[in-house]
């Protein structure tokens, strides 16, 4: 899961892409990057850390250009430690080429192959963006070779990259002196949307990753890009847009409504906050033939995702819902934390209890997802502590039983809590007194009720069903041995010197 952004305009744009980027900080903490165009020349500063910390006034003022993009970026592929494959990516043929992806290609080991062998690739890192990066150029290369560049090209390159990629992937990239490019897998997986608005020079069009980067810079919503479409933005401003994949489907990630993007966005035509609304409708019916309401003395939600889903289900079960846990703003997000290691660490200074919601009382905790099930256990301990006399737990979401191979930082059987476990013994390894789970089932009515246009949904990491139809157990394994979050090769305190290939800004030349 990354945030990306492009943006077309007649004036700078390097303030209204960090602006969108703080807008999507959420989808990823541990990087981010941002390209300006001004004629032919690109400028680029990319760094670890979050927005705030990685752009300085120095940076942005190295930033001039009209056109632009960035990322802010969460590790699911490559190394989580290397500064080197913080996006957006760079080539210098054809034209000149950078390029910023959300998503995961399952085929990336094949592609890179692919690459060195027949297409005389070189692939610096071990970032599956930098592969779909060559992809893309290679293909633009072969339909463009001796001619100047049109839209028809564009898409024709682009239907070679559906052509080869695999797996789940949106992406933003600026085609040097000539436009911005914006296209979608063709499942559309990782969610892309497209809006205008204008600003002192005039109209702007921008891509984002969430319709809350649109309407968060002032810009109105136009529509989701579909699944398999690309969209070209030449350097005037026109939308060019055409569909580049056959037999194209609609099966956006679920786990995005159930927890990844902010609530106030809207995803393929549903409102985020109201699938998590219907989530807790239908969490009810699963509480009441568990543990009777009578027995439940308040309902609270562990923050933040899960406010509109415990909300929904005190109003229906008519038990107090209290605000029992105050979240420290200021430490990041665990689940996107790299490494293990520092998610333990991080729960307690992440949140603390009000004390006097919990005493002698009967608590529901209501979370969106129970992923590795250790930030829940020492929740479910911090709620004894406070004097609580049982502890029930529910899930907004069913078991995360299974790998995600699209994106989500949870591909390693092995650290799902409930793979391999029943219930009962997952309520053992949390510690809670009764643990009530969503049904699959209910989850893609709940959601799919609200765009009757889906043709379904990426639910892979609940039901084990990969869409794309190329996932195999040896696909698994093969990503799991180069996990993100393994500091193996590079160490988070390491201080192995290590060049960077990258578009250096001229004061740092």
């Amino acid at each position: 899961m990354c945030g990306i952004v492009g943006v077309v305009s007649k004036a700078p744009v390097n303030q209204l892409i960090y602006d969108g980027l703080l807008l999507l900080q959420h989808r990823g903490q541990d990087a981010a990057g941002i390209v300006t165009q001004q004629g032919r020349k690109f400028y680029m500063h990319k760094a670890k850390g979050m927005v705030r910390d990685v752009f300085r006034t120095r940076n942005m003022r190295a930033l001039p250009g009209t056109v632009g993009l960035g990322q802010v970026r969460y590790p699911t592929a490559g190394n989580a430690y290397s500064e080197d494959e913080a996006q957006p990516f760079y080539v210098n043929a054809p034209f000149g080429l950078v390029l910023s992806h959300n998503g995961n290609l399952t085929n990336a080991a094949e592609l890179k192959a692919e690459l060195f062998n027949t297409d005389h690739r070189h692939i610096n890192t071990d970032s599956d963006s930098e592969v779909l990066l060559n992809v893309l150029a290679h293909e633009l290369e072969k339909t463009t070779r001796g001619l100047p560049l049109k839209p028809v090209d564009v898409f024709a390159a682009v239907r070679g990259v559906h052509k080869r990629v695999k797996g789940s992937y949106a992406v933003v990239a600026l085609i040097a002196g000539h436009g911005l490019l914006a296209f979608r897998d063709p499942f559309g997986i990782r969610p892309l949307c497209i809006g205008r608005g204008q600003n002192e020079g005039g109209a702007t069009v921008m891509v984002a990753s969430e319709s809350v980067a649109l309407e968060g810079t002032s810009h109105q919503f136009e529509r989701d890009i579909a699944p398999g479409e690309a969209v070209y933005v030449d350097m005037e401003g026109v939308v060019h847009a055409e569909q580049c994949a056959p037999n194209a489907k609609l099966n956006p990630c679920i786990f995005e409504f159930v927890y990844l993007a902010r609530p106030d966005s809207v995803l393929d035509g549903i409102s985020v906050y109201q699938a998590r609304l219907n989530l807790g409708e239908t969490l009810a019916k699963r509480v009441v033939s568990t543990v009777p309401p009578n027995e439940i003395d308040v309902i609270i939600p562990i923050p933040e995702s899960s406010r509109p889903s415990a909300t929904q289900l005190a109003h229906l079960l008519g038990i107090p819902y209290r605000e029992g846990f105050v979240k420290n703003r200021y430490v990041g997000r665990t689940f996107i934390m790299p490494g293990q290691g520092v998610r333990k660490k991080s729960v307690r200074q992440k949140l603390n209890v009000i004390a006097s919601e919990f005493k002698g009382r009967n608590v529901l905790l209501v979370d969106d997802s129970i992923v590795r099930g250790t930030t829940s256990r020492e929740i479910v301990q911090m709620a004894r502590d406070a004097g609580a006399k049982k502890v029930y737990l529910a899930s907004a979401a069913p078991p995360v039983r299974f790998p995600n191979v699209y994106g989500i930082d949870m591909p390693t059987p092995g650290e799902l809590v409930a793979h391999g476990r029943t219930i009962e013994e997952i309520r053992e390894v949390i510690g809670c007194d009764a643990l009530i789970y969503q049904d699959v089932e209910g989850m893609k009515r709940a959601i799919g009720s609200l765009n009757g246009k889906l043709d379904g949904f990426d639910a892979s990491c609940f039901d084990g069903v990969y869409i794309t139809g190329d996932v195999t157990a040896e696909t698994i394994a093969a990503m799991n041995s180069q996990r993100a979050d393994t500091a193996e090769k590079i160490g988070e305190d390491s201080d192995v010197d290590v060049s960077r290939l990258a578009l250096p800004n001229p004061q740092e030349a």
